[in-house]
């Protein structure tokens, strides 16, 4: 089965995605800014409300992915209070100056995750070499899945490159979710074309394609038809 992730940033949201077929949430706030980390008490509540697994973003702020001593501080407070809810995994992203993978943020993550998986946000995208960042992110066991569009505003206009990451993680634990601009009409194509195993849905899946919109049911079940007919 294909795995379909649904942006949630409500319970309402949440509960449609799961009525409509999604595998999986991701559980944000701040849609607007790309997603920042939501409280504890909508946490709780999401996890309470659905069956599927809540995969929750940790972010602080929208300014970049480049993070220091403060940043890190409650980025990783939040990862611990996150680790002790029923939250499936944990979604984040940071990088050095330089623009490569900040392992030893990621690692000290990992350590406060206490043994949840990690999902490796777009900041992905901003990597100055995608597939030595993507080497890097293969090299931990903990990273179970990097959100990518490789670097294009709509995952669609790199269909090529996302192929190339599909057989790059061949054999290993972690798999490219494929995710941003993807549509209902296109996401079948773009999954044969790619090999992808695991797509991500956010304004696309909402009414009207508005991000800051509910989650409507209605077309989270459509793309759930089109996945399950290929």
């Amino acid at each position: 089965m294909i795995v379909l992730e649904v942006i949630a940033t409500t319970v309402a949201d949440a509960r449609a995605a799961e009525r409509g077929g999604a595998n999986r949430l991701e559980l944000i706030t701040a849609m607007g800014e790309g997603g920042l980390t939501p409280s504890i008490g909508l946490i709780e509540a999401v996890t309470e409300a659905v069956d599927i697994p809540v995969n929750v973003i940790v972010r602080p702020h929208s300014r970049s992915f480049v993070y220091d001593a403060d940043d890190y501080a409650v980025m990783l407070r939040d990862v611990r209070a996150i680790a002790k809810t029923s939250a499936n995994a944990i979604v984040i992203g940071m990088l050095n100056a330089a623009g490569d993978i900040d392992t030893e943020g990621l690692t000290h993550a990992i350590d406060a995750a206490d043994g949840k998986p990690l999902t490796f946000h777009r900041a992905f995208d901003d990597a100055r070499d995608l597939r030595a960042a993507f080497d890097k992110l293969l090299r931990f066991d903990a990273v179970t899945n990097v959100l990518t569009s490789c670097g294009k505003p709509s995952v669609l206009e790199a269909e090529s490159t996302i192929a190339e990451l599909v057989a790059q993680s061949a054999g290993t634990r972690c798999t490219v979710l494929a995710g941003a601009g993807l549509t209902v009409d296109a996401v079948a194509p773009f999954v044969a074309s790619t090999g992808v195993r695991a797509v991500h849905f956010g304004s696309g899946l909402r009414i009207d394609g508005k991000g800051l919109a509910p989650v409507d049911g209605a077309r989270v079940r459509r793309v759930r038809e089109r996945l399950d007919a290929l």
